[in-house]
């Protein structure tokens, strides 16, 4: 039956959530839409409860993500938690290191392969750890590009035959570092960024008695594909031309240290997502790799540096969010491209390494958060009658909400837009009031959800009419910060793959964009993993009382670990390192649980103490106490809150009254603790 200006409004996510919780939806739907076959490469699937599990190895053996999410809330950490799945971790390094040993033999290649990580991709200790023990029987390496992360390289990795590549900008503190690697017996190789560097090494490396292994990066024309295409290049801030890596070359043999040169390093990008790119960089490199042999340069290893891709949106493609070829793909493609550039120049094929950071740490974490809250478009509550006359504004637009087949859709919504806009100037004028107002926008917003729905599925759809779904896309508040824990969407409009981790067996209905719970604007995401393109809604679940509803953002361990910046002083959220068990009841145990960041800890990075802090709030309680406005007692308890807050967790504290309390852990503060009673004023 048509609307009149006082009818209710359609129903808001949540108040339709008893009429849609029946509406089934199959595994293969939920995993098609969501894209779970697509970019989860054998890692994800839906059970029959709904719920989403992880294939840690890609086998049968699998986890409910829910049942990670509850168990490490009952050691009092909850979302938004990062969930790190060792398991995976672990494989991919494997994985990784197989695909160049299989190219390597293959293609009956004579070098061999010792890969690097480059820790500017995730510095977090229980990352790097992980990863070295994985690659321990591989001789895998790291990468370091600044003095910090050369501290830290220094000290974890052990193994003699393990690579330690130092890129970045150098000062003489860097420079002797590197070197006393060299000193206590590492495989420390320095590379040149820039020409002005091969002087200090020289000098330094005569003051330390110490020969240095050198690596050259080249400038190369090949530039890359993708988001970071800019950073390579000629154009690029790091880097040989051709002129200076003879003056380089010149510089080392004068001083006797043309035995020193041994690497050529190149980079071509972080996400490259045409192997075509990478093919011809490859033969680049080793064109000047070969041409640095025949001027007489021992050299014997070729660093093909970073750039291997992650299938984001899982299109198999070379748009910017994917790569249009596999990991082993993209091993044999540089092991054979080597080795016809060296057979052409006659040299012998040298050893290859790769800084493959983002393919290996980006599927192991997982961004758990709650959808706290909804903001629907129209859902503006309960609208007193109209008193008295109507006018013609408001008579206008129910005769469109209310007659349907009198216009095409197009028209219809034409002519609904232009009175809304009436009423607005109207209003701004003085000639309408506030209740005519909010009628007629809610007349409006029935007629825009009358069209959507009456859409055809398939076929040709006005472009205007094609916006409507973003148009009355509803807003899930989220308790996270978009800057703290996805900050590549927000800097570098990154997209990651997002989806809620159970109801997977019930039908989303609502079209939604997610906003965080920071005051900036651009806390939101609103563009979504599409097969080579970006959609603008996300179709979620309607929210439901007293019930939790749970999202999880994918592929997430590159980077925004580390890179997330404290807006509105949101610190790192809670962690659950999760590893795969037979033995256990639910096939998992969680080794380590890190608790998030706690309001004083962020505060303190900025300069604040939190004594200071709560020393300044009772001096002000006292004051209000001597003035009367507050009680003795009331005083106390504020102050209680206030200390206990000053230790508690950035995030929101969410708690269901269908929940029991947890046992807080140190320095956690229990959710469900209530706030102290706080006495009433004095008259």
């Amino acid at each position: 039956m048509p609307r009149s200006a006082n009818t209710p409004p359609q129903q808001t996510p949540q108040a339709v959530s008893s009429n849609t919780s029946s509406q089934t939806w199959s595994r293969r739907e939920a995993e098609d839409y969501y894209g779970f076959r697509r970019w989860g490469s054998g890692h994800f699937s839906v059970d029959d409860s709904g719920c989403l599990c992880v294939h840690p190895l890609g086998d049968q053996r699998s986890i409910r993500i829910l049942d990670i999410v509850e168990q490490a809330a009952q050691a009092g950490l909850r979302p938004p938690l990062t969930i790190r799945v060792q398991d995976m971790l672990r494989q991919r390094v494997t994985q990784l290191n197989e695909a160049f040993r299989a190219a390597i033999s293959g293609e009956e290649y004579e070098g061999t392969y010792r890969g690097v990580f480059p820790i500017k991709v995730n510095q977090l200790r229980e990352v790097v750890e992980e990863i070295l023990d994985a690659g321990e029987k591989y001789d895998f390496g790291l990468e370091a590009g600044s003095k910090p992360e050369l501290l830290v390289a220094l000290a974890l990795l052990e193994n003699k035959n393990a690579l330690l590549i130092c890129n970045g900008y150098k000062d003489d503190e860097y420079i002797r570092l590197a070197l006393m690697g060299r000193r206590i017996g590492k495989q420390t190789v320095i590379v040149v960024e820039q020409l002005s560097e091969i002087d200090a090494i020289i000098r330094l490396s005569r003051e330390m008695g110490v020969e240095p292994c050198i690596g050259l990066r080249i400038k190369l024309t090949t530039a890359g594909e993708g988001k970071w295409a800019e950073s390579t290049g000629e154009n690029a801030k790091f880097g040989l031309t051709a002129s200076e890596i003879l003056a380089a070359g010149r510089k080392l043999k004068r001083a006797r240290l043309g035995n020193a040169l041994r690497l050529v390093h190149f980079h071509i990008g972080s996400q490259v997502p045409n192997i075509s790119t990478i093919k011809k960089a490859v033969t680049e490199a080793a064109r000047y790799y070969c041409e640095l042999v025949r001027l007489g340069f021992p050299m014997g290893i070729l660093d093909v540096g970073g750039g291997l891709g992650v299938d984001y949106d899982g299109s198999r493609s070379n748009y910017e969010s994917s790569m249009n070829y596999s990991m082993e793909a993209y091993a044999r493609d540089i092991i054979a491209n080597v080795k016809n550039v060296c057979v052409q120049c006659s040299v012998q094929p040298p050893d290859i390494t790769s800084e493959s950071g983002r393919a290996l740490v980006a599927p192991h974490s997982i961004l758990i958060f709650e959808a706290v809250d909804h903001i629907a478009r129209g859902a503006d509550g309960d609208i007193p009658p109209l008193r008295g006359k109507r006018p013609m504004i408001v008579r206008e637009m129910e005769d469109i909400n209310q007659n349907p087949s009198r216009l095409d859709a197009l028209e219809r919504f034409h002519d609904a837009k232009q009175k809304k806009e009436e009423a607005h100037s109207l209003f701004n004028l003085g000639y309408l009031g506030l209740e005519e107002r909010a009628a007629v926008d809610r007349l409006f917003w029935c007629v825009c959800r009358d069209i959507h729905d009456k859409l055809p599925a398939g076929g040709e759809i006005p472009d205007e009419l094609g916006e409507l779904d973003k148009l009355l896309a509803a807003q899930y508040v989220c308790n996270f910060s978009v800057f703290q824990s996805l900050l590549d969407h927000w800097a570098l409009d990154q997209l990651f793959p997002i989806a809620p981790i159970h109801r997977l067996n019930e039908k989303p209905t609502v079209p939604a964009t997610l906003v965080d719970i920071t005051c900036d604007s651009d806390g939101k995401v609103s563009a979504f993993i599409d097969l080579e393109d970006i959609k603008s809604t996300l179709r979620l679940h309607p929210l439901q009382s007293n019930k939790r509803y749970y999202l999880g953002a994918f592929l997430v361990g590159a980077y925004q670990d580390i890179m997330g910046d404290l807006h509105n002083l949101f610190g790192r959220v809670n962690e659950a390192h999760v590893f795969l068990e037979d033995d256990e009841e639910d096939g998992f145990y969680i080794e380590e649980t890190i608790p998030g960041s706690t309001t004083d800890k962020i505060l303190g990075m900025i300069q604040y103490t939190a004594d200071d802090l709560c020393r300044m709030v009772k001096r002000q309680i006292d004051r209000a106490t001597r003035a009367d406005q507050v009680r003795p007692r009331e005083g106390v308890a504020m102050l209680e809150m206030y200390e206990k807050l000053m230790h508690s967790k950035t995030y929101l504290a969410r708690n269901k009254p269908d929940e029991k309390k947890t046992r807080p852990i140190k320095g956690e503060t229990t959710e469900t603790t209530p706030p102290p009673v706080l006495f009433p004023k004095k008259n």
